[in-house]
């Protein structure tokens, strides 16, 4: 590649982004959610969680995008999910906002109610659109009335408005990975027949409207993103033209970043199960179904997935994305964007199953918040028997919070 081309791709993504609601990022890089189960008794950020943003926000990324934050007590992705509603004490968000900050990003919390992606052992809802199981460990889940679609559409303003309150710059409201809003937009799973189901736009009613109060609920200034799938990679689920007719939807109200992703519980391609080998090592797994989507979409796009080089981000600027989400490698290396912005590569890509993966992932989490360093390598299979044993401990907690709310 010519040296001059390399330059100008060097220059976009180290440039500043202006998003439409006025906020702007120093540059294209985002550090992308990843689920910490972090919290303290309480479900809430403690000095860990402070200390891991501390060294991501110090480590060059424009955005920084927490890990998904429960807008209900009685539904969390995990044991130690972090829960932030009407009841939380707003002190720990505060200190946590602050820490992520201290470095000049962008900090927005991510936003999410799990819906039927709920482990049965958890207790509290399973709420789904119309009471479709996934099976294995997940708990059976109910359908939801329309007084309880209203609630959490309470529930999404009521955490939005807390975590601007708290001192984060923006919210996202995650609409993708087989969650429940999600749920509502897959015609897999949505077999409504109220006005919450059915076409695309009533599919997708639920999410608009969410988005409508947590726009309504912030003050001016304050960021409004959503994460969405480019495909949840079901057959019969819902594919690319329902991505397209959605970003159309989105198009109409004042959401600031679109993120694109893909996959779920039952298909995690987010983590890049059931894709070629081919297809993981090029890295941005999503690129070539979020092209069409990239084009058509009236606000900026962020793609997430897999990109783990400097020469893989630009690859996707390149393709006119305008943010590029980064989430393993920034696991692997929090000073990752300095790195790039020196000419230093980036991390090996971290190769294993998806749960062992993503176990290896919280195990960096842990240690980097633990002790400020992060370790070079990591063990996936050892990682997921230390997580599962870790999670039996962590569910007794949960579960007699929990009884107390």
């Amino acid at each position: 590649m010519p040296n001059e081309l390399l330059i100008l791709q060097h220059v976009e993504l180290f440039s500043p982004l202006s998003l439409p609601g006025g906020a702007v990022l120093v540059n294209r890089i985002a550090k992308a959610s990843m689920e910490e189960n972090l919290a303290a008794a309480g479900q809430v950020p403690d000095h860990r969680l402070r200390k891991l943003y501390r060294a991501w926000g110090s480590g060059g990324a424009g955005l920084l995008l927490t890990g998904n934050v429960m807008v209900d007590a009685r539904a969390v992705t995990g044991p130690a999910g972090v829960v932030l509603d009407e009841r939380s004490p707003l002190a720990p968000f505060a200190s946590w906002a602050r820490a992520a900050r201290a470095g000049g990003a962008q900090v927005w919390m991510q936003l999410n109610h799990p819906g039927r992606q709920v482990r049965a052992d958890q207790g509290g809802v399973a709420w789904s659109p119309s009471g479709i199981p996934i099976g294995g460990d997940f708990a059976l889940p109910s359908t939801m009335s329309v007084a309880d679609i209203r609630t959490l559409v309470r529930m999404f303003a009521t955490s939005a408005a807390r975590a601007a309150e708290a001192g984060f710059t923006g919210v996202q409201i995650h609409g993708a990975h087989g969650y429940l809003l999600s749920q509502f937009l897959s015609p897999l799973v949505n077999r409504r027949t109220d006005g919450w189901g059915g076409s695309v736009r009533a599919r997708a009613r639920l999410l608009l409207e969410v988005v409508r109060a947590v726009r309504e609920a912030l003050p001016a200034g304050v960021s409004v993103g959503v994460k969405l799938n480019t495909a949840d990679f079901q057959r019969g689920g819902f594919g690319p033209d329902d991505a397209l007719e959605v970003v159309a939807l989105l198009g109409e109200l004042p959401v600031d970043l679109l993120e694109l992703s893909g996959g779920s519980a039952e298909r995690p391609a987010m983590h890049g199960a059931g894709m070629s080998e081919r297809t993981r090592s090029r890295e941005a797994y999503f690129l070539d179904l979020a092209k069409e989507v990239v084009a058509a979409a009236p606000m900026p796009v962020m793609l997430t997935g897999g990109i783990r080089t400097r020469a893989g981000a630009c690859e996707v600027l390149a393709a006119g994305v305008a943010v590029v989400g980064v989430a393993t490698a920034l696991a692997q290396r929090p000073t990752l964007p300095r790195d790039w912005e020196r000419g230093n590569p980036g991390p090996a890509a971290l190769s294993a199953p998806s749960a062992a993966k993503q176990a290896a992932v919280r195990w960096l989490l842990r240690r980097t918040a633990a002790t400020g360093t992060t370790p070079s390598s990591v063990d996936p299979a050892a990682a997921l028997r230390l997580d599962q044993r870790r999670r039996a401990g962590l569910l007794s907690r949960y579960r007699e919070w929990l009884a107390t709310r």
